[in-house]
């Protein structure tokens, strides 16, 4: 099953409409320089199939996404859109990350092939990426402890899945693959009840809007399922407003 639902979440081929532009100078990104959040990032990109501009020196961009990761060789394989000779050079890579942000890095690219197939080549990891967070709302991780969920009815099936973080606009969701392998990108959950601490419950329509396999120690393999709150009334977005106010003064 949980082949099934990362292959169910894995986008088809992109396309030059997928194109997503480079960040600018003039915007707030931060610089990702941890190996492990680097890896992280390329592979939830090859697990979901999300396209990647690439814009090599001298020609206009290219399309691909990534098609493996190698940790250990600090290595990853890139998918070409199509047959394209590339020139060597600072190449710039950009790709989206779930809709809710944007991933950019460099590298000196000498498009080695992979041999037997014209379309895969192999690149080094990058050492720096830069980040640019689009959230409108900044978003909180729930307290230890307390309870943070959500459940709703779809298909004729109950789901009950923990928040890891909340804002005033949206909620994080933990799922089984089991439980994602239901859900995916543009998803509207209707009628869903949000447990925001003790004494804060209210009822909410949601969009899906991220869907990302990630792994724990404890619970092993965990979909992160970042959703949109849609149609907040007044007294919704108070209730939001009272929840993020009390997580941030226990800080």
């Amino acid at each position: 099953m949980t082949d099934l639902a990362f292959a169910h979440m894995r986008k088809g081929p992109p396309r030059l409409a997928d194109a997503v532009d480079r960040i600018t100078l003039n915007t707030v990104a931060h610089e990702m320089r941890d190996p492990f959040d680097i890896g992280d990032a390329l592979s939830m990109l090859a697990q979901t199939g999300e396209a990647v501009t690439v814009y090599p020196p001298g020609c206009d961009l290219v399309m691909a996404r990534i098609h493996s990761v190698d940790p250990e060789g600090r290595t990853f394989t890139l998918d070409l859109a199509e047959d394209s000779v590339l020139d060597e050079g600072r190449t710039c890579f950009v790709a989206s990350l779930g809709g809710n942000a944007k991933i950019q890095f460099e590298l000196d690219a000498n498009w080695t092939i992979v041999p037997g197939d014209g379309h895969l080549v192999t690149l080094p990891v990058p050492d720096a990426c830069l980040v640019l967070n689009r959230r409108a709302e900044p978003r909180l991780d729930t307290p230890v402890g307390v309870n943070y969920n959500a459940r709703f009815t779809m298909m004729g099936k109950v789901f009950e899945m923990p928040l890891y973080d909340f804002s005033r606009g949206g909620v994080g969701l933990r799922a089984t693959p089991e439980q994602a392998f239901e859900l995916y990108v543009g998803k509207k959950l209707e009628g869903v009840t949000l447990e925001l601490g003790h004494s804060l419950a209210l009822t909410a329509d949601l969009e899906v809007r991220l869907l990302r396999p990630f792994r724990t120690f404890l619970l092993g393999q965990q979909v992160q399922v970042g959703c949109r709150i849609s149609n907040i009334t007044m007294q919704m977005r108070q209730s939001l407003d009272r929840a993020v106010t009390t997580v941030q003064r226990r800080r």
